[in-house]
């Protein structure tokens, strides 16, 4: 089932890109570069774009650092003043971004207006968080002292971010880094350049608005050398990395032996504990969004549903007959609810798996097959994967980014759990249940070891309010709400004397 008979064409998507990023004040049709922006919805170049090099960071960061030195000494308010004009610019061209994301990676238009709400959420976070930056006071053990902990600005926070949330996630480091007084530099994926020139130019003009430094926040588009060049640079004093779990292996040694900070978010390989006390509609709707939204291409993607065998095969068939009626196709289309793969090598990821499933023991129950080819040879539609597997085998413990999704019985909740937990990724995970024992123990200490733990919910759609992140291999790190925003700045310990006495702690007696 596909939403609509044909595919845009590359002069329509080009149209709709160059129209929407202009309304956003980027002028595509002066740019002129070597490097094709290639749209996932058909296949086809609709643009090209100029590429900076590794050797244009040292001077993005050299500005960055200049603006730093002002920046910091501007009042937190007043720094949120600037993110508060930012939200209102999203608000004003959230279906402009969201064209311009669709194009670039193919996200069905509710999703890809869903990511910028988020922005603009943060963006809400972030100046109610610019007058609560709290530090704390302790009592001193010495009479007539001080004890306290001040928070101040850390640096310039260089920003690496995926092409599957092309603009959201830099945002939520942005409007954080931003409010505690930092700079940021932001190296977007190579896949979405008009996505992150519209998003950086909305903020330039906010931040020529409130007459803040120009330079507080920078856009460097180009390939990994780029990046890898925002890894090395001493100037940078955090990266907030975002990708596979390979990359933040290579990313998180290198910043750490600069003795740099990293926020690291990268692999995810969640799952959904079905318990037989279960709203099994409640688990046919939450499973479905969250295993096959995005085509399967967000960190928080479901892609293990562990199912108590009294309830497996009615889980199992369910989702497997609403995969088959998912409208796959033209992600701008009104109704399409599964747009493209971002690539062949997507594509080619999803068969290995598929492959191997099989090898293992494996039964592809519903869909797998590509679908669209005819109309567009060069773009990857793919109907989700329903997969039965006996036990988690090696091929179920990795993660492919694409919807492909392992069923698996359980006995006991002990079982379950174990089975949860054993995997080399901890971001996100959920239990559908009726009994609150079993949700409880899922929450607890010795259930779930995820950084994101649900109960009658998917593994996918977090608030900005929460921090973001995950343990193991997903990295240890936290974005976007609570206290992340700690990350971002440095912690001083302060003592004020104002006894007129020179007390030792401890006891200590130092008396000449």
């Amino acid at each position: 089932m596909t939403s609509t008979p044909t595919l845009p064409s590359a002069e329509e998507l080009t149209r709709l890109a160059g129209t929407a990023a202009a309304a956003c004040g980027v002028d595509v049709a002066g740019w002129r570069g070597d490097h094709p922006v290639v749209s996932p919805v058909n296949g086809a170049a609709v643009h090209d774009v100029p590429w900076a090099t590794a050797s244009d960071v040292d001077k993005v960061v050299d500005r960055a650092r200049d603006a730093f030195r002002v920046w910091r000494t501007v009042p937190a308010p007043a720094r949120g003043a600037v993110i508060q004009r930012f939200g209102r610019l999203l608000a004003r061209h959230k279906d402009d971004l969201a064209t311009l994301i669709s194009v670039e990676v193919g996200k069905i238009t509710s999703e890809a207006r869903g990511e910028v709400q988020e922005m603009i959420d943060i963006c809400d976070f972030a100046v109610g968080l610019s007058r609560q930056l709290y530090g704390r006071t302790m009592p001193s053990e010495r009479p007539g002292h001080r004890l306290m902990e001040t928070w101040h600005p850390l640096g310039v926070v260089g920003v690496v971010s995926a092409f599957n949330f092309p603009s959201a996630v830099w945002a939520w480091n942005t409007a954080i880094a931003l409010v505690c007084g930092d700079t940021v530099v932001w190296k977007p994926s190579e896949l979405a350049p008009l996505t992150a020139a519209a998003s950086a130019v909305l903020l330039q003009r906010a931040i020529d608005d409130c007459g803040a430094p120009g330079d507080i926040s920078q856009l460097v588009i180009g390939a990994h050398d780029v990046g890898e060049a925002i890894v090395d640079h001493a100037g940078v004093a955090l990266v907030s990395a975002t990708g596979s779990t390979r990359m933040g292996r290579a990313v998180g040694p290198r910043v750490a032996d600069r003795f740099g900070r990293s926020i690291l978010e990268l692999g995810g390989n969640n799952a959904a504990i079905v318990a037989p006390s279960a709203d099994l509609g409640l688990v046919a709707r939450g499973v479905v969004f969250a295993a096959a939204g995005t085509a399967g291409q967000r960190c928080t993607t479901l892609r293990r549903v562990i199912a108590h065998r009294s309830v497996v095969e009615e889980v199992e068939r369910t989702v497997a007959d609403a995969y088959g009626r998912l409208p796959i196709g033209d992600p701008l289309a009104s109704g399409t609810l599964v747009g493209p793969l971002i690539h062949a090598r997507a594509y080619a990821a999803m068969t290995d798996a598929l492959d191997a499933a099989a090898a293992q023991g494996g039964t592809l129950v519903a869909g797998g097959e590509r679908v669209l080819q005819e109309q567009a040879p060069d773009a990857y539609y793919v109907r989700p994967a329903v997969v039965r597997m006996e036990e988690q085998t090696e091929i179920v413990t990795q993660e492919t980014f694409a919807p492909v999704l392992y069923v698996l019985p359980y006995d006991t909740l002990d079982e379950a759990i174990a089975l949860n937990n054993g995997v080399p990724q901890g971001l996100s995970s959920s239990i559908f249940t009726g009994d609150h024992a079993e949700a409880e123990r899922f929450l607890g200490p010795e259930g779930s070891d995820c950084g994101i733990v649900n109960v009658n919910i998917g593994t996918s759609g977090a608030e900005i309010g929460g921090a973001f992140g995950g343990e193991k291999e997903t990295g240890g790190g936290r974005e976007s709400g609570s206290d992340s925003w700690r990350a971002y700045m440095r912690r001083a310990t302060n003592t004020i004397n104002y006894s007129g006495e020179l007390p030792l702690a401890q006891g200590v007696d130092f008396s000449v």
